[in-house]
Order: C-alpha cells, then sequence, then structure tokens
C-alpha cells in the first residue's frame, strides 16, 4: 500500500487517484470475523508487485490444479462413506470459479477416481455447493445414478483484488467434498437425510466478476479492477439477509416443521454479522455459539465450500433424529436451503 502511495502521490495530490487507505486486524475482524485464511500461494499475495497468487502452469497430461484439490477432498469423503471411486456413477464439481472452459474438471476427477456414470461441472457463486445437492438428490430419485459425488474445489485468493481496502481479507482456498447416496446403499456411521431443498436466484450485479473467455475479445485491460470480486457489500447485507431468512422460513413452513425444532444451522460464511442476524431472523431469538456455528476465524469466506466446512467442522453432538440446516448464498443473488435430518 505505502509503495503504492508514493508511486501515485503526484495522481494523489490532484484528486485523480484514491489514496490506498489501511487494513488492520482490529478492522477486518469487527466487519468480518476473520482472524485468518488458507491460500494456495502466501508469497504471491504479499509480494506488492504481484499481489495475486503464484500458481505454476501444468502441462496438459497433468492433473489440473482443481482436480488434484478435488481428487484430496472426495477421497477422504470416500473414506469416511465407505467406498471407493468406482462406486460413484455421478461426479458434480461445483465452485464458484473453474480453470478453464472445458473439459470439464468433473471429467477429470471422475477418471482420476475411477467412478463411471458421467461428470459435469457446474456454477452458481457461493450457492454451488447446496445447489449441486439439490440437483445430486434429484439424480438419484430420478433414478440417473445411485451414488454421486459432489465436490468442490475453490481457489478464492486468484479472484481477489488486494488493492480493495473493503473486500481483499475477505476470501480463503478450500476444498470439500460431499456422497450422496439412496438411503437403502448407505452404510457410513455418519450420516444424514435430506427431509427438502428449495433454492431461489434474483439477478443483482451487487456482487459481480466480469472475467471470462470473452476479456481478451475486449481488447481491455485484463487487470482491471472488474476482472477481480467486485461487491457492494452495505447493498449485499441489506438484499440477503432478509432474502435468505424468509426462504429458510418458507422452506420449514412448506414442510410443517418449527424452527424451534432445528439443533444446527450449518450457513454460509461470509460475514460474522449477517449470520448472526440470519440466524436469529429464523429462530426468533439470538442463537446460541453451537447452535450456528462460524469458522470464519480460521478459514475466511470460501465461497461454495464454507458452509460445508462448518457442516464437517461441527456435526458432533447430535442425535438420532435432529433437525438441521445447510444454507448458502451469495451472487446471483442465489440462496440454496437444505434441511437434514441426522440418521
Amino acid at each position: 500500500m505505502a509503495d503504492y502511495n508514493t508511486r501515485h502521490s503526484a495522481g494523489i495530490a490532484i484528486g485523480e487517484v484514491t489514496e490506498l487507505q489501511p487494513s488492520s486486524s482490529a478492522f477486518i475482524d469487527k466487519a468480518s470475523g476473520i482472524l485468518s485464511r488458507h491460500v494456495m500461494d502466501k508469497q504471491g499475495i504479499l509480494d506488492p508487485e504481484r499481489l495475486k497468487p503464484f500458481i505454476a502452469p501444468r502441462d496438459n497430461d497433468s492433473l489440473s490444479l482443481q482436480a488434484e484439490m478435488a481428487l484430496q477432498a472426495a477421497t477422504q469423503a470416500l473414506e469416511e462413506a465407505g467406498l471407493s471411486g468406482a462406486d460413484l456413477d455421478c461426479v458434480i464439481v461445483a465452485c464458484s470459479n473453474l480453470q478453464r472452459a472445458y473439459p470439464a474438471v468433473a471429467i477429470e476427477v471422475q477418471q482420476a477416481l475411477g467412478a463411471g456414470g458421467f461428470a459435469f461441472d457446474m456454477n452458481v457463486a457461493c450457492s454451488s455447493a447446496t445447489f449441486a445437492l439439490q440437483l445430486a438428490s434429484n439424480t438419484i430419485q430420478a433414478g440417473s445414478a445411485t451414488r454421486v459425488l459432489v465436490v468442490n474445489p475453490e481457489i478464492c485468493s486468484a479472484h481477489l483484488n488486494y488493492r480493495d481496502r473493503d473486500s481483499h481479507f475477505i476470501f480463503g482456498d478450500a476444498c470439500t467434498a460431499m456422497i450422496v447416496e439412496s438411503a437403502e446403499l448407505a452404510s457410513s456411521a455418519n450420516q444424514f437425510s435430506i427431509v427438502g431443498t428449495r433454492l431461489k436466484t434474483s439477478f443483482s450485479n451487487n456482487i459481480r466478476n466480469n472475467f471470462g473467455f470473452l476479456s481478451k475479445c475486449e481488447d481491455r485491460d485484463l487487470d482491471s479492477a472488474d476482472t477481480y470480486f467486485v461487491q457492494q457489500g452495505r447493498k449485499v447485507f441489506k438484499d440477503v439477509v432478509p432474502m435468505v431468512a424468509e426462504l429458510i422460513i418458507d422452506h420449514l413452513g412448506s414442510l410443517n416443521l418449527p424452527a424451534s425444532e432445528l439443533r444446527r444451522l450449518w450457513l454460509h460464511q461470509a460475514n460474522i454479522n449477517m449470520n448472526s442476524l440470519i440466524a436469529r431472523k429464523v429462530l426468533g431469538r439470538d442463537p446460541e455459539a453451537h447452535e450456528a456455528p462460524t469458522i470464519l476465524h480460521e478459514f475466511g469466506n470460501t465461497s461454495s465450500a464454507a458452509s460445508i466446512i462448518a457442516f464437517q467442522r461441527f456435526r458432533d453432538g447430535l442425535n438420532a433424529g435432529d433437525l438441521c440446516l445447510l444454507c448458502s448464498f451469495g451472487a446471483g443473488y442465489s440462496v440454496g436451503s437444505v434441511i437434514l435430518r441426522k440418521v
């Protein structure tokens, strides 16, 4: 930041360039609840002349970075479920950013795991995991597959503008994986049944990233601010909190389930204040820490992987029959609600 301000001191003096302001740990903690993050490459991000992670190029015959992440997470999920890759007949890679247009990363993961059936990529930004869960459930109910892997390799550090004081600290990198299968096949010691799902989208420019395969055809600066994550934070907070709370309450009502029966709310980990308010609106009271756990302090926002990390970290202590909620929300706007019951 100091280097930037020094280099642009003349422009700052006459008002043509905005001076960058420091972001203290106290400011970041108060604004978001984030204390640390995991990233693919710290050195490149901290280099003031680079301000982005360094991702080493790989040849086409090598496993791609996102497939490598997905493979590690999928292997852990399969081991917990007592399965192997050959037991899968559908693979869905669902995340905010894919490293290439084609071939699908999901098909690469399918091959690496030795899975059968079919595979495809999908993107609904931070809601990708819950949208994929509904799709996996529908696929099984339709008889198109028996076991589906949903995997979320999120490299969010690569779409951050580290010159933006209001957002440079938000995202971290992570990958999560879930196995969805028909109840009669399930044998894992730690199971949850899907009671119901509900999805909603409503278009908004308040969270946007304009980078894409057409960018190079527009003869534009590929490093301009709008090719990174851009967010109107206050507008997002105002719009999304009531939208999410209303969808969850309506979803529970449609299933004749009172919110008072919820034992755990695994919400998207975007902002601690946002999560607290959503949980309060749904429960009708202030949530206890164990009821709506957060992982922001350690992981930051990991996009679609965020609520799944919260689920993985805070699923112990539940009894058979306990009702829970998995919910994600983000750009689109998009909201995914999945009601679960501990088996």
